[in-house]
């Protein structure tokens, strides 16, 4: 059976909605953030260099980084859902939003995060490029989702399991509105509506409600 190794209000919410989705059994090792630096704990580290969630055990195997588990867990436990296979039409739709999430859309954030910390002035180049990335990536899924229900297409895949964090709970670190993305929003509440969401938010992150407008 696997193990999931979760850190609270994380990327790993990730590995537990796409075990969820699947109906994989699988046992859930919760980790607490350190409350003054927010950082994971010592116990993370034990089991990756890295230090960070998402790690999964299962036998022998000790994996680190989303995007790597999620393909792992597709390709030995998956049986062909929620991937889309190259004889599909939205074949390349499929892998180019699988890759998004930690290609452009995480890094992105976690850029205008970091310099939002340093109280820069808003003329700043650097604060301004950023958030014109920022601007650029959102309305790339804005525009996607106002001709699909789903990034890959018209059916519910891994890519979106990927992606929704990004929308929602890092919006806990990194605020922003989605107020002018309304097909974004309606995104957000079809994946609300999911039971293997809802179990798996539940089950991640029990008493936090998710972001989901």
């Amino acid at each position: 059976m696997l193990t999931i190794h979760h850190l609270g209000i994380s990327q790993s919410e990730r590995i537990v909605w796409l075990c969820e989705e699947l109906g994989l059994p699988y046992t859930l090792q919760h980790h607490t953030r350190d409350a003054v630096t927010m950082l994971s704990p010592p116990a993370l580290k034990a089991l990756h260099p890295l230090g960070a969630a998402p790690v999964i055990v299962d036998g022998d195997l000790v994996l680190a980084e989303s995007g790597a588990i999620v393909d792992y867990i597709l390709a030995k436990y998956g049986g062909g859902r929620l991937v889309l296979g190259p004889d599909h039409p939205d074949f390349a739709q499929y892998l180019y939003w699988l890759h998004f999430a930690n290609g452009n859309l995480q890094p992105v954030l976690g850029r205008n995060m970091v310099l939002r910390r340093l109280n820069l002035a808003v003329d700043n180049p650097t604060l301004v490029t950023t958030r014109g990335r920022l601007d650029l990536v959102l309305n790339l899924v804005e525009a996607r989702l106002g001709v699909a229900d789903y990034l890959a297409g018209s059916v519910f895949t891994a890519a979106d399991t990927m992606t929704v964090f990004s929308l929602t709970t890092m919006r806990t670190f990194f605020p922003f509105d989605l107020a002018p993305y309304p097909h974004i929003r309606a995104y957000l509440r079809r994946i609300g509506d999911r039971p293997a969401y809802r179990s798996a938010m539940r089950k991640g992150d029990p008493g936090m409600e998710p972001m989901l407008d």
